[in-house]
């Protein structure tokens, strides 16, 4: 972890870091000029090329601050010294960052390339400058000197320049620092292969696709007949995730989802090798750190302590959930054996998305093109509003953006304004997919909130990035798992637009790996609860509101293969602490091969590759578990604080003030039990693991062996 870039947990669902921009006064509403800016408000931004400056400009103002604390100031002004470098320093990599991921100019994104490189190469500099780790040292031993939220600064800051190889001998210090900026340009590359190579398969005829797929692909001709004169019409299907998901529920003809299937987990053959190289490095680092393995190196400050912590973890739930998700499998063969009027059909992997939607549909007689038809974006829009204006008192309306700031026609610009306090925060709504876009679903930090002075305070800014289909972005609507991801990223957002910390070092998600998808793991239950969906959701024809009947088949639906759900979670948290855990010598596809017969009632399909694009492995390596702790902690917080009353002020008000707006400024254990009591979590072999009971009883876990 780089000591100044205090990691933002990101998900990919992902999410980047902080910037310095002009400070706002709290209290106020800023007033907007027509003055033009450059991308995300910052004046360096108006052409691609201003990247470089901006990299400069930020090289020189952390000089400058370095010089200041080499003087050896009071505790205090050295840990603010250090928290403004840090927020300088992530002003350049959040941007670019963003601009990489979703900038449709190919020069920008490349200039954006640049700057992070020569910005991530400076923080190798600082994180391995003595002078600034001496003066951390002081601080922290004069933390009596300092307030609370300052204290954990300088101690957490310490622990960050110890993790960063500070304090190795020079020979592997300068190793350390290789090692890191190889893993990053790794990452860079696995991620730009994803992109760049999504795969795709030539399906003829054409009416072998179902009519609701046509807008997804690709129309192509191939010549037939004896002379070749005619043209005979086909699609080219390609296969990045979101139409992958989507020709699997809904492709009947068994060989093209099979063919979808196995292209689409096979690319990009290249992110192999890469990952094998990131898996390499990552160990080497580790074993210089004094560490067994990449896994125990991430998982040694978080709340579960040690990867055996979070294999325990996983295998309790593995087996919890084992007799359940083979019943689900079970039930799924033979639905598949009587609609294909077979005896002794296996069930395959392309299988499971057509034949479990067929049979939600039919249990629950509902359509999910009906579900969607009450969910137009422009109104699941307004559920986030209602969700603002419910839970904090606040309003969350569009805002105009100055010419420049925005790098997309179709970018919104949304202010949380609180009637007493001024504008919480920004988020930018990036929703629509368009080419060279990062394909999933993001949030990305670009300025993390902190106190300048006694009256400012620099307000957060961040960028929620979907790839909602868009045929036509005013007639935009959204699958059911679509309105949960929105809710799920929103969940995010809030965490970093409600955080007021002092120290931008804490802002928002920038919390311990197993604490930072709780709160968007408890959004997604208002997703699925009435009394919310009502207040949003309607018809995009006749304004009908949801019918109460339609949401409980929906729900009804959800619960019955929950359990086959989150064993692939469990298998994608094994599979990851795996590859990261002391090094085998197996390649990667055998390992997940292995896992998946271990962990899960599916068998592997062979030749596919599916961990060359899990994404994950990159932000998230060795800390996918965390989406675990998050799913337990937040069925526990949502029984215990909100299934009452979700909408109330007192709801919201207490998940405001006792956890979201404390950021990492605050213990995780502390700020959970200051939650809800006791019982959230338990102790386990020297670390701390989630209490599974609230989750069993929602799933119905208990009791089954």
């Amino acid at each position: 972890m780089l000591s100044l870039l205090r990691s933002s947990a990101s998900k990919l669902r992902l999410r980047p870091a902080p910037i310095l921009c002009n400070s706002v006064p709290h209290p106020t509403r800023r007033h907007r000029s027509s003055t033009a800016t450059g991308l995300y408000g910052f004046h360096h931004l108006m052409s691609p090329k201003g990247f470089q400056r901006f990299v400069d400009d930020a090289i020189e103002r952390s000089g400058e601050l370095v010089e200041f604390i080499s003087g050896m100031p009071s505790s205090a002004e050295i840990i603010k010294a250090m928290d403004e470098i840090s927020n300088t320093v992530c002003c350049v990599v959040d941007s670019a960052e963003l601009c990489r991921h979703t900038h449709p100019n190919r020069e920008f994104v490349e200039e954006a390339n640049k700057a992070s490189m020569r910005i991530n190469e400076y923080l190798h500099y600082l994180n391995t400058n003595h002078t600034l780790f001496d003066a951390v040292r002081k601080a922290e031993q004069e933390s009596h000197l300092l307030t609370k939220e300052a204290q954990r600064a300088a101690h957490y800051l310490r622990l960050d320049f110890e993790r960063g190889g500070i304090h190795l001998p020079a020979e592997k210090l300068d190793k350390v620092n290789e090692l890191n900026i190889k893993i990053s340009q790794l990452c860079r590359e696995f991620s730009e292969n994803i992109i760049i190579d999504p795969g795709a398969v030539d399906i003829f005829p054409a009416s072998r696709m179902p009519q609701s797929l046509h807008h997804l692909l690709k129309p192509i001709y191939r010549s037939s007949g004896h002379s070749g004169a005619m043209k005979e019409k086909g699609f080219c299907i390609p296969t990045d995730p979101h139409t992958l998901s989507s020709v699997l529920q809904c492709a009947s003809d068994n060989e093209v989802r099979k063919l979808t299937y196995i292209k689409g987990n096979s690319v990009p053959h290249a992110n192999l090798g890469v990952l094998d190289n990131l898996i390499a490095t990552r160990h080497e680092l580790a074993q210089i750190m004094g560490y067994r393995s990449y896994a125990e190196f991430t998982v040694k400050p978080n709340m579960s302590s040690s990867p055996e912590v979070v294999m325990c973890f996983l295998k309790e739930l593995g087996k919890m959930v084992r007799p359940s998700a083979d019943e689900e499998f079970n039930k799924i063969k033979a639905f598949k054996r009587d609609k294909c009027g077979q005896t002794d059909g296996d069930l395959e992997a392309w299988d499971e998305a057509y034949y479990t939607a067929k049979m939600k549909s039919s249990a629950y007689d509902f359509d999910s093109s009906v579900v969607a038809s009450y969910f137009p974006l422009p109104q699941c829009i307004d559920g986030l509003k209602v969700l603002v204006e419910s839970l904090f008192g606040a309003t969350f309306d569009s805002v105009p953006m100055e010419p420049g700031e925005s790098w997309h026609p179709d970018v919104l610009k949304m202010s949380i304004h609180h009637p007493d306090e001024g504008d919480l925060g920004y988020l930018y709504l990036d929703l629509y997919s368009r080419n060279d876009k990062y394909p999933g679903c993001a949030h990305f930090a670009i300025k993390g909130g902190r106190s300048v002075s006694e009256t400012e305070y620099q307000l957060p800014a961040v960028a929620l990035v979907c790839n909602f289909s868009s045929r036509n972005s005013s007639t935009v609507r959204l699958n059911h798992w679509e309105l949960e991801t929105l809710f799920h990223e929103f969940g995010h957002a809030l965490h970093s637009l409600l955080s007021r910390t002092e120290y931008q070092h804490f802002s928002g998600t920038r919390v311990v790996f197993d604490l930072a998808e709780t709160p968007s793991n408890l959004f997604e239950y208002y997703a699925w609860d009435y009394r919310v969906l009502k207040t949003f959701a309607k018809h995009y024809s006749t304004g009908e509101i949801i019918p109460e009947k339609l949401v409980d088949s929906m729900q009804g639906a959800r619960k019955i293969f929950a359990a086959t759900d989150l064993q692939r979670q469990v298998f994608y948290a094994a599979v990851d602490q795996t590859l990261f855990g002391e090094q085998l010598s197996p390649p990667t596809s055998t390992i997940v091969e292995d896992l998946k017969r271990e962990y899960t009632s599916w068998k592997h399909v062979e030749g596919t590759n599916w961990q060359a694009r899990f994404i994950h492995l990159l932000n998230y390596g060795a800390g996918y578990y965390s989406y675990l702790y998050a799913k337990c902690f937040a069925a526990t917080i949502w029984q215990k604080l909100c299934q009452e009353d979700p909408l109330s002020l007192t709801t919201g008000t207490a998940l405001r003030t006792r956890f979201l707006q404390h950021g990492g400024a605050k213990e995780p254990d502390d700020l959970l039990n200051g939650l809800v009591g006791d019982g959230i979590l338990r102790d386990c072999n020297g670390g701390l693991v989630p209490d599974i009971t609230c989750l069993c009883n929602e799933m119905k876990f208990l009791g089954k062996s």
